[in-house]
């Protein structure tokens, strides 16, 4: 989000052909945007797993993630998406408010620290592409990415059980101080393989004034191949936005690991 959503997020977390630069979203009080660190991420596993889709390759990833013309609206494709994050999703959650304690707290600490990173669904053990996109204060960030089979398993169940898991908590630590995060599940278009949605609540103080964050964040399996989004803002997610760069998304993947061109998105065939 990098905030995805965000936030300024966002959202979460490769450069952007035919992009516009961007500048920090924030509101008047604003939210911290701190660069991207450089991170070293592990050697790539292969995957023995077979699968009726191909390898994900470079080029296929970076033709497979979506455009502006797939938006619609009036989003604007961005140069510095790898660089987005937000201050309200650092600190540390809280384990007081969990009944189990440490094994729940460190489910929600995973997602704090993926929307952060950009990694919701671990890191990729094959190739991946990035792009994002700007809308007033709202910030949309979507990735592709190859990853191993038993990772992204394990990564969907745990996805899966976020919204009881993580339904609400308290986070702390950190510029913004204390905060609320409230996680409930959202809907998707039926797209891809598998589809997994919630949306996340970051309710907290910046420069002494009360803000939310709120964030989409979806992501879409096509074999061991998936796409994320997180979209949203200190503004509210727009959630028409997010059901439509995945169902695009999914579709647009589809047809380049099937050897195809992607179909013409709505705006372009008017």
């Amino acid at each position: 989000m990098a905030a995805a959503v965000a936030t300024g997020t966002l959202l979460a977390t490769a450069a952007c052909a035919g992009g516009t630069d961007s500048a920090t979203v924030t509101t008047d009080a604003a939210t911290t945007v701190a660069e991207r660190p450089v991170v070293e991420r592990p050697l790539a596993r292969q995957t023995t797993t077979p699968s009726a889709y191909p390898s994900l390759t470079e080029a296929a990833a970076k033709t497979a993630l979506i455009t502006e013309a797939d938006l619609e609206d009036d989003w604007n494709q961005v140069d510095d998406a790898a660089s987005w994050r937000d201050s309200l999703l650092i600190g540390q959650v809280d384990t007081a408010d969990f009944l189990t304690g440490k094994t729940q707290a460190a489910d929600c600490q995973r997602l704090l620290d993926a929307l952060y990173d950009d990694n919701l669904l671990g890191d990729p053990s094959g190739t991946s592409a990035l792009t994002g996109f700007q809308e007033g204060r709202s910030r949309l960030l979507y990735q592709v990415a190859a990853y191993e089979k038993s990772d992204l398993d394990d990564s969907w169940d745990w996805m899966a059980s976020l919204p009881d898991t993580c339904d609400q908590f308290t986070v702390t630590g950190g510029d913004s101080g204390e905060r609320t995060v409230q996680v409930v599940e959202a809907s998707l278009p039926e797209s891809g393989d598998a589809r997994q949605a919630v949306t996340v609540t970051v309710k907290g103080t910046t420069g002494g004034d009360p803000v939310t964050l709120t964030l989409d964040v979806a992501a879409v399996r096509v074999g061991a191949d998936a796409i994320t989004v997180t979209n949203g803002g200190l503004d509210g997610a727009d959630h028409d936005s997010t059901r439509t760069a995945v169902e695009q998304g999914a579709s647009r993947l589809k047809d380049v690991l099937a050897g195809r061109s992607p179909k013409a998105t709505p705006s372009e065939m008017n």
